[in-house]
C-alpha cells in the first residue's frame, strides 16, 4: 500500500473504535484532497460527540478549521495560547511559530492548566 493508503487505514481503524481521546499527528499528510476532507469531517464529528482531540499539524488552515483552542510552540516551548480562535489567521500564527511574537507568561500559564 502507498503511504496515503496506509494513513487512511490507520485513521479508519482508530475512528471506528469510538475513542474518548485521539491524538492526530499530521492526519492528512500523504492523502488526496477528497480523503483529507473526509478525515477533517470525521475529526469534527468526534469532537462534537465529546471526544478529546489533540491535533498536531503544520497545516495552519486545517488547524484553524478544526481547533477550538490552539497552542503554538517555538523551540520546544509554548509561546502562545489561544482559547478562542475567532479572528485568528495563518499570518498571525506564523509570527508566533517563527518566534517573532510571544504571549505573556500569564496567558501561556492557562495552556499549562
Amino acid at each position: 500500500l502507498s503511504g496515503g493508503n496506509q494513513q487512511k487505514i490507520v485513521i479508519a481503524r482508530v475512528f471506528s473504535q469510538e475513542p474518548e481521546v485521539v491524538i492526530c499527528a499530521q492526519p492528512t499528510r500523504g492523502v488526496d484532497v477528497g480523503a483529507a476532507h473526509i478525515i477533517h469531517k470525521k475529526i469534527m464529528e468526534l469532537r462534537n460527540e465529546g471526544c478529546a482531540v489533540l491535533l498536531v499539524s503544520a497545516d495552519l488552515s486545517a488547524a484553524l478549521k478544526l481547533s477550538d483552542v490552539i497552542a503554538v510552540m517555538y523551540e520546544g516551548e509554548i509561546v502562545a495560547y489561544f482559547d478562542n480562535t475567532e479572528g485568528l489567521n495563518e499570518e498571525k500564527l506564523g509570527l508566533y511559530m517563527l518566534g517573532l511574537e510571544r504571549h505573556s507568561e500569564e496567558q501561556i500559564r492557562r495552556a499549562r492548566g
